[in-house]
């Protein structure tokens, strides 16, 4: 197929549009930028942000430098598109600010983008806004390293994984099995005994929901632990994280591997190889399903 698309088009760059929802929005671009610069594809990457919301934790400078506002962006079209997780889990998404934006973001997704890959908060509301599907509060911070498994192994998406695989949770809140088996256009693909619902797809691989952070570097969760028991907040140390459970010994690092499989996957399978050959036949996508 590669032979084939670059025979019958002019090779181009895949764009890749990155929504960064996340507090520390240079930290993410690292995280993100790290995992999609392994593939021998070549990619440019967009970053945009909320109109209706100023970060605290960024300078201005940057943003105005780097991302975009929606309405800039609107009229273009992506291979691929990545909405990352935001620190608003436990606020009822309609009650988010900037809600109505958000979603308006989704709709447009659908006939803009070959596919996108809905991480933890963007997941929950993804799922919630095009299926109903509702989210749950935990009895206490899913915080930690889980042991996952596949539930189609075969799938292109988990080509290389092996049987079972470590991922980074940090969540307040869950989405559960049973909502996602009574909807007839979602597949769940993997699950973990602990953390529970992992990765979701619809549309035969246009969009993923992927309840976790494989995108994380090793030092993230160290980071949060340290931020919330500062701030005394209830935290308790990440589950299978720390060498001997002790933060003293620094983490031990078990998702890397799998976390550069699932972008190099996406990205070749799901963003390159199922583009149209032309970036302006993405305008038909939104009647195919």
């Amino acid at each position: 197929m590669d032979s084939l698309r670059a025979s019958e088009q002019d090779i181009r760059p895949l764009r890749v549009l990155i929504l960064n929802l996340m507090p520390l929005k240079i930290t993410t671009e690292t995280d993100l930028i790290r995992l999609l610069s392994n593939s021998p594809l070549q990619i440019e990457i967009e970053f945009m942000k909320i109109k209706g919301h100023t970060p605290k934790n960024t300078p201005i400078e940057h943003m105005q430098e780097f991302y975009k506002d929606f309405d800039q962006i609107c009229d273009d079209y992506y291979d691929g598109m990545i909405v990352t997780g935001a620190p608003v889990e436990q606020i009822a998404f309609e009650d988010v600010n900037y809600w109505e934006e958000i979603i308006c973001i989704f709709d447009w997704a659908k006939t803009h983008v070959a596919s996108t890959l809905y991480i933890c908060w963007a997941a929950q509301a993804g799922l919630y806004h095009f299926h109903g599907v509702p989210k749950y509060d935990l009895p206490a911070k899913m915080f930690g390293i889980f042991r996952h498994t596949l539930r189609d192994p075969y799938l292109p998406i988990f080509r290389g994984f092996d049987d079972e695989f470590f991922i980074p949770h940090s969540r307040h809140t869950e989405i559960r099995r049973d909502d996602i088996m009574k909807v007839p256009e979602l597949t769940l693909l993997s699950e973990s005994e602990e953390s529970g619902v992992y990765m979701v797809m619809s549309r035969g691989g246009r969009e993923f929901y992927i309840t976790g952070h494989s995108e994380y570097s090793p030092y993230t969760l160290n980071d949060e632990y340290i931020r919330d028991k500062n701030k005394g907040l209830p935290i308790t140390v990440p589950v299978n994280y720390y060498r001997n459970n002790d933060p003293a010994q620094g983490p031990v690092v078990r998702w890397r591997g799998h976390a550069n499989l699932l972008f190099t996957n996406w990205l070749n399978y799901y963003v390159y190889q199922q583009t149209p050959f032309r970036i302006e036949d993405i305008k038909n996508l939104g009647t195919l399903s």
